[in-house]
This record gives C-alpha cells, structure tokens and sequence, in this order.
C-alpha cells in the first residue's frame, strides 16, 4: 500500500496469501484500545464497515483463554445477517489479544479457523501502536487482500470510537 493510499493512522498494511499485517496508531490510551476489543458493547461500535451494525443483544465476549466471543453483524439496506464467532486463545491485559474467528455458515465454519493477533504498545502521550495480523491460510491471496482493505475501514471507524470515548 503506498503513502498517497495509507489511511491517517496506518503506518503499513499489507497482505499476501499467508494472511493480514497492520501497523496502526491510535489516538487513544493502550487501556482504552484493549477495552474495545474485549468488551462487547464497545466491540459492536465498531467492528464492521460503513452501514452495518451489531446489536447490543448480538455480541457476548467472554475475553479469557478458552472464553468464546459471537457478534452477529447486520449490513447494508436489506440487512444482511453475518454471524461471527470465535474463542479467545490468549488474553494479557493491556497488551496481547490472540482470537480466532469464524463465519457461521460459510463453508469453513466448524472445520478451520482464521486467528487475529492484536499487539498493543504505549506510545506515551495517550498514543497506542496496534499491530494486527490475521492468519490462518485458509483463504485466497485477493481474500486476504480484500479483507485487509475491510480491516483498515473496521480500524477507522475503531479510531472514531475511541474519539468519542475515555473511560
């Protein structure tokens, strides 16, 4: 991804057909950051793109090694139902998130998982750097890169939520 394409933010981005690297700074404390991944109401606020939305009786996290998160996203005008599930695999507050996730009732679901892996370093001044990675092998390389591009998007919309909240 070159300069003049970079979202404000992204320090690199980057996808082949082993899977997802993102290099983000967010305006935001590290605790903050890591509340946004493991907290279900503050999860449904922004993961997904434009014009699409998980309700608050649609997500449950429970962000401990071997705890299970579900978010079941709506998109777009007709409301397109698209169930996500997965399980935590490592949690080490404020720091490591490693989570599988799913797509319930693609023709992976139940027989391979694709793992994210969330690094997050203070930067001091409020600042955090979250490296993202997304593994697995389990799709295409254009896969990997069309959902590397819905990545940078979920992570936009996670910076407005973090704009918006300081608890």
């Amino acid at each position: 991804m070159s300069d003049a394409t970079r979202p404000e933010g992204v320090a690199s981005a980057h996808s082949d057909a082993d899977g997802i690297l993102i290099v983000r700074v967010f305006d935001a404390p590290r605790e903050l950051v890591f509340k946004a991944w493991t907290e279900g109401p503050r999860f449904a606020e922004w993961f997904g793109e434009h014009g699409s939305e998980i309700p608050l009786d649609k997500v449950d996290m429970d962000p401990r090694p071997g705890g299970e998160w579900h978010a079941t996203m709506y998109h777009g005008p007709d409301r397109t139902e698209i169930p996500f599930y997965g399980e935590f695999l490592e949690v080490v507050e404020p720091e490591r998130i490693v989570m599988t996730i799913r797509l319930q009732g693609s023709e992976l679901d139940g027989t391979t998982d694709e793992v994210f892996t969330v690094v997050l370093r203070d930067l001091g001044g409020g600042r955090t750097e979250m490296t993202f990675t997304q593994r697995g092998g389990n799709l295409p390389a254009d896969e990997y890169s069309r959902a590397m591009r819905g990545s940078l998007i979920f992570f936009e919309r996670l910076q407005e939520h973090l704009k918006t909240r300081h608890d």
